[in-house]
């Protein structure tokens, strides 16, 4: 039977980032995709305009429609909007059994905020809980942990902080730090890091998204959580490398990069 797999984020109508783009990553990794909206953008490759954060009940109510009929074998959490929908998702999370992959999305690539200043405080006491792997940027760790993430060194002791914090595993992405592309896991009592290296590429929309859906596409089909960043992290590599070129600014990643079986 084909795993099924759950992503709870917002919409990018240019598709390199948000649910779009966590469909196509479970579609390449031959997983089926389900997704409920929380947020819709207008947004190209250029910029964001607008946000609109759905009503809290909207979202329940698509959640409510979607888990029973479909059950997924592995959840995403994107951009999440405010505390209402912070809260919605986080108490119907909690009832699952399956892994829970949360990427922490709280500004989009051109800088336009997707959670509100003021969700973050229940995005820490409501989702960090029922979480089994958080995956921030170097941004996001900063802002979740109130401390300065700015060399792997600082990654390490930041994941460290945010399993302390509530999350059972914590994946800090060093996309954004000099040098190799580092990424530290720790997951279990370990620290792991996973490198790459550096690819300088105009086209790097939704990475985040991908990695994190990637990540949940492999939990999906049964992997480990170390193996299953392994794998999403090459294909993530292969993405960015051969990017297709797509927009007039920041744009996408390719989706369509071959996984490795």
């Amino acid at each position: 039977m084909t795993p099924t797999a759950l992503t709870i984020a917002g919409s990018d109508p240019s598709g390199g980032a948000g649910l779009q783009a966590d469909l196509k990553t479970f579609h390449q990794h031959q997983v089926y995709g389900t997704a409920v909206v929380t947020l819709v953008t207008v947004q190209n490759t250029q910029a964001v305009s607008r946000v609109e954060v759905l009503a809290a009940d909207l979202v329940a109510q698509q959640l409510e429609a979607v888990l029973p009929d479909l059950p997924p074998a592995a959840v995403k959490t994107g951009a999440l909007g405010n505390a209402a929908v912070v809260e919605v998702v986080a108490a119907r999370v909690a009832k699952l059994t399956c892994p829970v992959v949360v990427d922490p999305v709280m500004v989009s690539k051109h800088g336009h905020a997707l959670l509100a200043d003021d969700a973050v405080k229940a995005f820490v006491a409501k989702v960090l809980p029922v979480t089994t792997l958080l995956t921030p940027n170097t941004h996001e760790a900063e802002v979740l942990t109130g401390r300065p993430v700015r060399s792997v060194a600082d990654a390490r002791t930041a994941a460290r902080r945010l399993v302390e914090m509530g999350a059972t595993a914590v994946l800090v992405k060093g996309g954004h730090l000099e040098g190799d592309a580092v990424d530290v896991l720790c997951h279990a009592g370990e620290l792991h890091e996973f490198h790459a290296p550096r690819i300088h590429s105009p086209h790097t929309h939704g990475t985040g998204c991908a990695y994190a859906s990637a990540i949940t596409a492999w939990l999906a089909r049964g992997q480990s959580l170390p193996e299953a960043v392994t794998r999403a992290k090459a294909w993530l590599t292969e993405a960015i490398r051969t990017p297709p070129g797509l927009g007039h600014g920041v744009g996408p990643v390719n989706h369509f990069a071959t996984v490795a079986r």
